[in-house]
This record gives C-alpha cells, sequence and structure tokens, in this order.
C-alpha cells in the first residue's frame, strides 16, 4: 500500500474522531436526564387530568428491543422491564394499537407479576402506543390504571390518551435518539481509537479480514522485542508498510528507518551500498561513504527483496548480522553495527535455499520471527473498505467527485483474484476514476483488459444455456478452469510454474487439471 493511501486511511481516522465530537456535543446540549424530567413534568398532570389512580410511560430501545419505563407514579426508586411477548404494554408496542381492559383481574400476564412486586393492585387500564414521529415504528407507550371512583374506562378514555401519546412522542424520540447518538459515537470513538492503535506515523494498515487482524496482532508482539523479522508475501501486500509499522512500535521509534531495495542494488555497487567505502577504494570513490549498515545504526534497517542479492554479498551480509560489525571498502577498521534488521521477499526463501540460490546459513541468521502476509484474494473482506478509501483518495487527487463502483464491479472485485494484491487495486481504481465522467457510478465497460476479460467470461457463462437449461455448475467450473489455464499458459509462454503461480494453485495441480482436461500446450 503506498504512503499517499495510508495517509489517506489516518484522514478517515481523523474524520471519524471528530465526527464522535460533533456527536458528543449534539447529544450534550439536551442530555437524556433533561428529557426524563420533562417528561416527568408533563406526566404527573396525566392522572388529575384523566381521573387515575396511576400512569406509567414505557421505551423501547432501539438496539436491544426491551422496554423499561421511564417514569411511573409510586415507583420512584423501581424501573419495570416490561417483555415484548407476554405483556400489555408489549402488544401495544408490537401492535401500535392501543387497548382498553376494564376488568384486568381476569387478565393473566405479565402485570400479575408486576402487581406482587410493587403491591399495587390494578383494576383496569387503558395503553396507547406513542408511535416515532419520523417513522412508522412504534418507540414506547403510555399507560393509564385505575380509573377513579370505581368508574371504567371509555374508548373516549382511549381516543384522548392516543392524543396525548402523540404529544408525548416528540420528547420520548428524543430519548431513544440521544442514547442511540451516544452510543454511535461510542462505537466511533473505539473505532477511533483502534485507528490511533495502528497507526504509525500517518500510516495505518486496513485489517478488517480475520488475517490481517492476525498479522497486526503479530506486528504488536515482536515489535516489543528486538529480535530480525522476516516478511513474506507476494508483492503489492504492503511489506514494507509492515516494516514500517514493527520500527515505529518497537523502542527504536526515534531512530532512523532505512529501507532498500536489494533488487535495485547492481552486483558491483553491493559491497560499497551496505558496508560504504573509503575515499580512493576504487575509481570514482571520490569521498568516504557511510554503508547502510552504519547509517542504520541505533534504528532499523530494511533489507526489501532480499531474495534478490547474489551469492557473492551474501557471506559478507550473514558476517555484519552475525559478528555486528564490518567494514568499508578500503578500509582495515572494524565497524560496530547496532541495528534491528527486518527482511522482505515475494520469493519462498525456504526453496530458494533448497534451490543453492540463497545461503542456508544467512537464512537461518536473518530472522527468528517470519510474518506472512496473505495475498489480496486471501483477505476478501478488505477488498471493499480497500476501494471506498482509494476511491475517496483519487477523487481528491484528481479533483473529480465519482460517487462509487456499480454492484457489478464491486461484485468483480470480489470475485477477481488480483495477482498484484493492494498496488494493482489501487491503480486500477485511478484508472477507473480518469475513465469515468463526473458525477457517474464505475462501470463494468472502463475495466481494464484483465479484468474486462474476467467479467466477460462470467457473463458469457452466465447466459450460456444447454438443451437442459443453464450449465450445471461443475461443467461451468470446468470450462472456466479451461479458460484461465490457457490464459495462464499464454502470458507465461508455456512455464508451468509461473502459470501455476498466477492461477494461485501448485504446479503439481496444474498438472493434473491438464492432464484431467486433456490440454495440449
Amino acid at each position: 500500500m503506498s504512503n499517499t493511501a495510508a495517509h489517506h486511511i489516518t484522514t478517515s481516522k481523523s474524520y471519524l474522531t471528530l465526527l464522535k465530537q460533533k456527536l458528543s456535543r449534539l447529544a450534550g446540549t439536551w442530555t437524556i436526564e433533561d428529557y426524563r424530567a420533562f417528561i416527568t413534568f408533563y406526566s404527573s398532570f396525566l392522572p388529575s387530568l384523566m381521573k387515575v389512580e396511576r400512569c406509567t410511560v414505557f421505551i423501547m430501545e432501539l438496539e436491544s428491543k426491551e422496554i423499561c419505563s421511564i417514569f411511573g407514579t409510586g415507583l420512584e426508586h423501581q424501573k419495570i422491564k416490561a417483555p415484548l411477548k407476554g405483556s400489555i404494554v408489549g402488544s401495544v408496542i408490537n401492535s401500535g394499537k392501543g387497548r382498553l381492559i376494564n376488568e384486568l383481574q381476569d387478565h393473566t400476564g405479565y402485570h400479575s407479576f408486576i402487581e406482587e412486586q410493587t403491591g399495587f393492585a390494578g383494576r383496569n387500564l387503558i395503553c396507547a402506543p406513542i408511535k416515532s414521529i419520523t417513522g412508522s415504528s412504534v418507540t414506547g407507550a403510555v399507560q393509564l390504571l385505575n380509573k377513579l371512583d370505581n368508574q371504567l374506562f371509555t374508548e373516549d378514555d382511549l381516543a384522548r390518551l392516543d392524543e396525548i401519546a402523540h404529544f408525548l412522542s416528540l420528547s420520548i424520540e428524543s430519548i431513544v435518539l440521544n442514547k442511540e447518538i451516544l452510543r454511535i459515537a461510542t462505537s466511533l470513538g473505539k473505532e477511533a481509537e483502534r485507528l490511533e492503535n495502528e497507526s504509525v506515523s500517518g500510516v495505518t494498515f486496513i485489517s478488517e479480514s480475520p488475517a490481517m487482524r492476525e498479522v497486526v496482532d503479530l506486528v504488536r508482539i515482536v515489535s516489543r522485542t528486538p529480535v530480525n523479522v522476516l516478511i513474506q508475501g507476494e508483492n503489492g501486500t504492503g511489506k514494507e508498510l509492515i516494516a514500517r509499522m514493527i520500527h515505529q512500535y518497537g523502542d527504536r521509534r526515534q531512530q532512523a528507518f532505512l529501507p532498500v531495495n536489494c533488487a535495485s542494488i547492481p552486483e558491483s555497487l553491493m559491497e560499497s551500498q551496505f558496508f560504504g567505502h573509503e575515499k580512493g577504494a576504487f575509481t570514482g570513490a571520490e569521498s568516504a561513504r557511510k554503508g547502510l549498515f552504519e547509517e542504520a545504526s541505533g534504528g532499523t534497517l530494511f533489507l526489501d527483496e532480499i531474495g534478490e542479492m547474489p551469492l557473492v554479498i551474501q557471506p559478507k551480509i550473514l558476517r555484519a548480522i552475525q559478528e555486528e560489525e564490518g567494514h568499508r571498502v578500503g578500509s582495515n577498521v572494524l565497524f560496530k553495527y547496532d541495528l534491528r534488521l527486518i527482511s522482505a521477499s515475494n520469493r519462498d526463501l525456504a526453496e530458494e535455499m533448497n534451490q543453492g540460490r540463497f545461503r542456508e546459513d544467512l537464512f537461518f541468521r536473518l530472522f527468528s520471527v517470519e510474518i506472512i502476509l496473505p495475498p489480496l484474494r486471501d483477505r476478501k473482506e478488505d477488498i471493499l473498505p480497500l476501494s471506498l478509501y482509494f476511491l475517496k483518495l483519487t477523487n481528491e487527487r484528481f479533483g473529480k467527485d465519482i460517487p462509487g463502483f456499480s454492484p457489478e464491479v464491486l461484485s468483480l472485485f470480489e470475485m477477481y483474484g488480483w495477482p498484484g494484491n493492494v498496488r494493482q487495486l489501487q491503480k486500477e481504481i485511478e484508472r477507473l476514476v480518469a475513465l469515468t465522467g463526473e458525477g457517474l457510478l464505475i462501470q463494468p465497460d472502463q475495466l481494464s483488459r484483465d479484468l474486462q476479460n474476467v467479467y466477460s467470461t462470467q457473463k458469457k457463462y452466465d447466459y450460456t444455456e444447454t438443451s437442459d437449461g443453464y450449465l450445471a455448475l461443475p461443467e461451468q467450473t470446468r470450462q472456466l478452469e479451461i479458460i484461465l489455464i490457457k490464459k495462464a499458459m499464454r502470458r507465461t509462454g508455456g512455464n508451468k510454474t509461473q502459470a501455476a503461480k498466477l492461477l494461485a494453485i501448485t504446479r503439481q495441480g496444474l498438472d493434473k487439471k491438464i492432464k484431467r482436461y486433456n490440454l495440449v500446450f
């Protein structure tokens, strides 16, 4: 993942924090206790107005669906929690219709249990729903108990209570929404805190998938100890970003983090680059120069693509790691090295060692802990959040306003194998934003050639019919595998090892499929 993309993710973290603060301030402009006081004051008039002994107001929590009293005559130190099923107030909230019961003693249910708890016996009641003013849901109920002078409740009483409940709805819904705002603010605060904890110098790693959560947890553990680490993963999976996280979480965070791509250094210059040289050590050495091991002293040296390191330089790297010392080209003076070493490779170093392309002693000296970064195809839960982050980032960079992706594009993103991983996804989205008209959703016809081929193949088999109707799943799988195998073999010039890697299967698995389908190359 690029630093610019990671910076944008941190911007999202800041946005979450700001939103949480705004929601908290909004919720605090009139607290839940203010609403309770208002309802208590409002409801205290109801018994005398409606000539009843008691009044109870209930609300239903949005998240838990729990019904709880927020005001009750004679219940100053008690709360009633009524079930949605088996209680009169629950049936009113569930149905959205008021109830009138004049012979309460003939009814069994939750009210009998409440009478035992409170010591108050009910003769009759009316209960009206408090309906949402912003929707069709019911947010609570108001219940009146025992008409005075042994009178019975009438339909007029229920109609009047319905009218009163309508005016109560504003305050009741404000309480519910206020509590929901606080819940959301708390949730956003936790999410912002999580992102803060995973943020390193303006860089945050997206880790919604279980696979990446495990990686981040392992990073936290190894960063606390000075062990050397090897990060293995395909190109574009974010190996350098993980290395930076390890450095920043560790006790060397105030010192230098020095990244070097071993594949980019010419073999003839490697010794000078790593260990430095003295003036006149070779043609062109016009002044003395520190090597990477010296420059990283006190901090962290990150050797990216270490599998590309030539065999000729490996013994000297081994000595520098093992003895923690070395000398510049053209000098016999030993320099002591105090650094943390983090290495990375897109190759399987164990296989490279078995093939004689990487020294065994260096392999076992390089690291104490190995971190395997999963490819994007194995962390599909991260594809959507990554896509949205890259879309917003690219909109800002290009000065455009592309609102989002069509469902077909998002579905294809999750289906596609992404051989270039996160880096390829970012470049694909940059391309799509550039080609999409202002204000329009990104459509499949703007996809790059590789994704277009997968999309066309999918469409072809979605609509291909046989005499029995649509192709059966095994036949669809067979035909799709044949197409993808042929494509991989063409792309690699018939190299089965490389083709198997593109298909994300083993070489043996590819051979079996070629034999099973009688393919000839």
